[in-house]
């Protein structure tokens, strides 16, 4: 059997080729990393523990900050400066209940307050006729992020 020699030119292409599919590799592992520095960032530097409040059939319907609808009956929530589409865990420190939710307006507007959850949202944490509860919030996923929905 004949060995089959091939130029030099074929060779460098080969090994830029593989350099090129391990590069693309490599990027894709690190994905996961960057995501996670994303959300250590994000609780370094946001106000996470406070008061929640909630706002419900006043403003149901109408357009939020991202560009969605509010629906009072939705898992959602205002926050200051995190970004649309930002899911976080709100567990009332009172009694420890949580929630998760999407951050998809601009809010809350009241001093000491951090968050304002959906009217659902605030029934599953804590008593709406009380107004304010307790909260700490965890960021749980920043993957899906944007800036205006539109």
């Amino acid at each position: 059997m004949k060995k089959i020699e091939y130029p030099n030119s074929m060779k460098k292409l080969n090994l830029l080729f593989t350099a090129l599919i391990l590069t693309l590799l490599a990027g894709c592992s690190s994905t996961v990393a960057i995501d996670e520095v994303k959300t250590r960032g994000y609780a370094k530097s946001h106000e996470l523990i406070g008061q929640a409040s909630w706002y419900g059939k006043k403003y149901h319907g109408r357009l939020t900050a991202s560009g969605e609808r509010y629906d009072m009956k939705a898992h959602t929530a205002a926050h200051r400066t995190l970004p649309f589409g930002t899911i976080v865990r709100v567990t009332n420190t009172a009694n420890n209940k949580t929630v998760n939710v999407k951050i998809n307006d601009r809010g809350p507007f009241a001093k000491g307050r951090v968050i304002d959850l959906s009217q659902k949202s605030f029934e599953q944490i804590g008593n709406i006729n009380q107004g304010v509860a307790p909260v700490k919030i965890e960021i749980i996923d920043d993957s899906n992020t944007f800036r205006y929905k539109h």
